[in-house]
């Protein structure tokens, strides 16, 4: 939709314009499932707006299954970091890794490992990869 294609091109303004005039911030649909997982890939501002005005911050769904995964892969400690402190579910399975520390593990930095190790990731939770 507008809102999701606004997000991802960056443009918080008009992001803004489109949620001023009603776009639906928690729609469902497309391969990131919702418009927050479009922003997670370290378009911070933007992330910060979309929960500013009422994103649900575990929506699940997608490539990704929420929008910590998406920061997580696009390497952003910033955008993790704002998700955390805004409720992001640290240890809720979903996405192709099952948990987010397991998916930090193979694909993100030490430091967006450690960060998610100090605000309590599980750090024996299974994931996708023991079930296969």
């Amino acid at each position: 939709n507008a809102l999701q294609a606004a997000a991802r091109s960056g443009s918080v303004e008009t992001v803004r314009l489109l949620l001023d005039r009603g776009a639906d911030i928690n729609a469902q649909g497309g391969s990131y499932s919702n418009v927050l997982q479009h922003a997670a890939w370290g378009l911070t501002e933007i992330v910060q707006l979309l929960l500013d005005n009422g994103a649900d911050v575990n929506a699940q769904g997608g490539s990704f299954g929420d929008a910590l995964r998406a920061a997580v892969l696009s390497g952003s400690v910033e955008t993790v970091r704002l998700l955390l402190d805004r409720g992001a579910d640290i240890n809720a399975q979903g996405g192709s890794y099952g948990n987010v520390l397991q998916q930090a593990a193979y694909a993100a930095t030490a430091e967006i490992v450690r960060l998610l190790l100090d605000r309590g990731a599980d750090v024996n939770a299974q994931g996708a990869l023991e079930t296969a």
